[in-house]
């Protein structure tokens, strides 16, 4: 039994936009580009998305052929990145995610700021790196529909490098209480998608078994 996505844009779009949650990126976002100049924050904004990319691009292509090498069913990689994503979001609810972020280096480069935990698992966690791989399945989607969906994952990420070079506005307006409630929220939703995907995963492996 596998999950089949429609193939719509609005569909897609919404699908990818949901599981990557800008919303969890600015508070990190913001801790690790605590002090920095405006164009070195706008730079490690870059480098983050482009890394969420080049990873997310990676299980586009490479993703379903590695788990049918290695004999890893579905099931066991949605209930694998479920438990990660359900993880993730208790960091975010217990305020560990940001506390990880300030443990960075002063001296840190920009790439290094960017890549944990900003680029991952904030942007392209485990709930993105999965549902790439469903949204790009060989077996349903043209080679046409995956570069589609490749597009709009190229869009989403575009949308969210934009909001993050806005995080320090929107850190003006709702303020360092406003950003811990935003990181709260966000944490709670993605535990919730996680404990979701962790019991579809497990009707997944009941109805192959």
């Amino acid at each position: 039994m596998t999950f089949e996505f429609p193939h719509d844009f609005l569909y897609e779009f919404i699908t990818l936009f949901a599981v990557l949650d800008p919303t969890a990126a600015i508070p990190v976002f913001l801790t690790v580009t605590a002090g920095l100049s405006r164009k070195r924050s706008l730079l490690v904004a870059a480098y983050a998305v482009g890394v969420a990319f080049l990873v997310l691009f990676f299980f586009i292509a490479v993703g379903q052929f590695l788990l049918e090498a290695l004999k890893i069913p579905m099931a066991s990689f949605q209930l694998a990145g479920s438990l990660v994503l359900l993880l993730f979001g208790l960091k975010l609810v217990l305020g560990q995610v940001s506390e990880e972020a300030a443990a960075v280096s002063p001296d840190a480069k920009p790439i290094e700021r960017a890549i944990f935990p900003l680029a991952i698992p904030s942007i392209a966690g485990a709930g993105a790196m999965l549902t790439v791989v469903l949204l790009t399945d060989n077996r349903v989607r043209s080679l046409g529909e995956q570069v589609t969906t490749t597009g709009i994952l190229v869009l989403c990420l575009a949308i969210i490098f934009c909001i993050l070079a806005a995080s320090t506005f929107i850190f003006r307006i709702i303020g360092r209480p406003g950003i811990e409630i935003l990181s709260r929220v966000s944490g709670l939703v993605l535990a919730s998608i996680g404990v979701n995907g962790i019991m579809i995963a497990i009707k997944m492996s009941f109805v192959t078994a």
